[in-house]
């Protein structure tokens, strides 16, 4: 086979050798190549030192038990290329508590290297210049077949390491690969291992499922091998909770069908995580009305978002990350019926979300609409809802919009404060909306004392004029605003 291999790459491995030690590209970066996509980064594995490796590259570092220098490709755009891992071979002892080696020993052969590693896809060798594969394992016969499958006794290599669990399920979610029955039957036997494994891991692992293309099917994986009950047990808890007539699903596939359109829409991490978790509460709030003769679930924003809060703080994401998401969820129940709400409702909104955050909320109400079975992602009934948020976005053309205000205009003029006031600001204003880059402190101020000396009734002709004009310019915007969202 041939692989195209980055030219620092190659000048990496020729360097290493030229000093006489071996090396191979290995892990991730060789399974990608062999599936004809671009590695998203390079390790190397070698015979050589620690020691040895750093005398070898001009800028390096090396700080970590496993042996791992890192070279810096400086000066180079691609983000994969700019540190290069090389790690020398390797035996391993026993895990005595899942997580990590007692010891690891370096001056081990490429064979055994690649023995310890986790999935035959990830235990292939490649010399970079010669292009020649090393593959003890068959990983290259379980990518043509699309199988994950452990190195040797999966028991084994799951009770070395827990987080090798949740491994799998993220390469079944990144490549699509199924994981083949022995390796599935370990994990239902070994997913309590989960629990000796750090948060911060756990977390990078659930990030990584969730910023794939297909999410939804690992998570249902992942809760039939019995991971879900230990890492979001909250999420497991949706399963079969039964909704009102307006979801064609339950709970538990209105939120997977919610967070798969946010991935089909390339939404961001914060936006699948609001998506997947919008309706968490649910369980914990339904109730059965008899007037309605259907389920409600009153409250279900407020407890939600406090219950996405504590997911996200036991998994240890981020504080600002976690302040968003909770946001959305509080949120996402904002009644839309543009026949009945108003601007002031919808600038409410608005300040309990923050500006920053409006339209991603609007991403997410879609979402929980296309989780709900409706296939339209926009109708006018949103669209129009948009619309108003355009124009309380935009805010009217007003006096609001100037550097100066009243109580300025009082001080520099020395007025008392009364319509002359008014008048001056909307003379003001008049200015501004012809010349925006009038619309400084110093000019304004130095244009008010002018127009002050102005009697007040042709002042008022002034300030009338000038509202007659911010009138027509708001109606226009709010027609182009209209227009742009298909609404009247």
């Amino acid at each position: 086979m041939k692989f195209e291999i980055p030219k620092e790459i190659l000048s990496i491995s020729q360097k290493i050798k030229e000093a006489g030690f071996e090396a191979y590209l290995v892990g991730g970066c060789v399974r990608d190549l062999i599936l004809g996509k671009k590695p998203k980064d390079w390790d190397f594995a070698t015979n050589a030192k620690p020691e040895d490796i750093v005398l070898l590259f001009t800028k390096t570092f090396y700080e970590n038990e496993y042996g791992t220098v890192g070279i810096v490709n400086e000066g180079v755009s691609d983000e994969t290329l700019k540190i290069v891992e090389i790690t020398p071979f390797r035996t391993e002892s026993e895990y005595s508590d899942s997580r990590r080696p007692d010891k690891v020993s370096f001056g081990a052969t490429l064979e055994e290297d690649l023995k310890r590693r986790d999935f035959t896809i990830n235990a292939i060798a490649l010399d970079a210049d010669k292009g020649h594969l090393y593959d003890p394992h068959k990983g290259q016969e379980d990518i043509k077949d699309r199988i994950i499958k452990t190195v040797g006794d999966p028991r084994v290599r799951f009770g070395e390491d827990g987080l090798r669990i949740l491994r799998a399920i993220r390469f079944n979610a990144e490549l699509g690969f199924m994981i083949n029955e022995e390796t599935s039957q370990a994990i239902k036997a070994r997913a309590s291992l989960l629990q000796n494994i750090s948060k911060e891991r756990i977390r990078d692992e659930f990030i990584k499922i969730i910023m794939s293309d297909r999410p939804m099917e690992s998570i249902i994986l992942s809760q039939e091998l019995g991971i879900l009950k230990i890492i979001i047990p909250d999420l497991e808890s949706t399963i079969g909770i039964e909704q009102n007539q307006a979801h064609s699903f339950d709970v538990w596939l209105h939120l997977l069908k919610s967070l798969n359109h946010a991935v089909k829409k390339k939404m961001s991490l914060d936006l699948r995580l609001a998506a997947l978790f919008h309706d968490i509460s649910k369980p914990e709030t339904r109730r059965w009305s008899p007037e309605k003769k259907d389920w409600t679930f009153y409250g279900h924003d407020v407890v939600g978002a406090k219950r996405a809060v504590k997911i996200l703080k036991d998994l240890r994401f981020s504080n600002d990350l976690i302040e968003k998401v909770e946001k959305l969820v509080r949120w996402h129940m904002f009644f839309s019926d543009t026949e009945q709400i108003t601007l002031s409702a919808v600038r409410r909104l608005i300040v309990n979300v923050g500006k920053e955050n409006i339209w991603d909320l609007m991403n997410v109400r879609i979402c929980d609409r296309i989780g709900t079975g409706r296939p339209k992602e926009s109708p006018y009934r949103l669209r129009k809802y948009r619309s108003m948020i355009d124009e309380v976005l935009t805010d009217p053309i007003s006096v609001g919009m100037l550097k100066v205000d009243g109580g300025k205009v009082i001080r520099v003029t020395k007025l008392s404060p009364g319509p002359k006031i008014g008048y001056i600001l909307h003379a003001l204003l008049e200015e501004v909306l012809e010349d925006p880059s009038l619309n400084t402190e110093e000019y304004l101020e130095t244009k008010a004392l002018k127009l002050a000396e102005l009697p007040e009734n042709e002042l008022k002709i002034l300030g009338e004029k000038a509202k007659e004009k911010k009138e027509l310019e708001t109606e226009k915007k709010i027609t182009e605003i209209r227009d742009k969202h298909w609404v009247k």
